[in-house]
């Protein structure tokens, strides 16, 4: 199943001006309607939760590529597999130390900016 675009879909799809397009909506109006305005809480619970649920598919991507099952995962980093199954979900806040080893068992790293 194909997840990404290629380069070219990407560069096709950046020089569509989607406010000609009728019935378009753009995603800040569409999430201040449905979640709330920026900086309300709602909305701050709303991005904190997305960011969890996309850093878990990036993980799970990545173990998947590397052929690693969550178990082996969990073996590697001394967790339980549920706590890798939760991450990968996004359901549980990861602490730093945690995504760390994580990311370190997976051959990625982390740059903070």
């Amino acid at each position: 199943m194909k997840t990404r675009l290629t380069t070219e879909e990407l560069q096709k799809l950046r020089c569509v001006n989607f406010e000609e397009k009728e019935g378009f909506v753009d995603a800040e109006t569409v999430l201040s309607r449905e979640i709330g305005p920026q900086g309300s809480k709602q909305r701050e619970d709303f991005n904190a939760k997305a960011l969890a649920w996309y850093y878990g598919e990036v993980l799970k991507e990545k173990r998947k590529e590397l052929g690693i099952t969550q178990q082996e995962l969990a073996q590697r980093i001394g967790k339980e597999r549920a706590y890798i199954s939760r991450v990968e979900q996004g359901k549980t806040d990861v602490q730093l130390s945690s995504l760390l080893l994580i990311a370190s068992a997976l051959g990625l790293s982390l740059r903070l900016a």
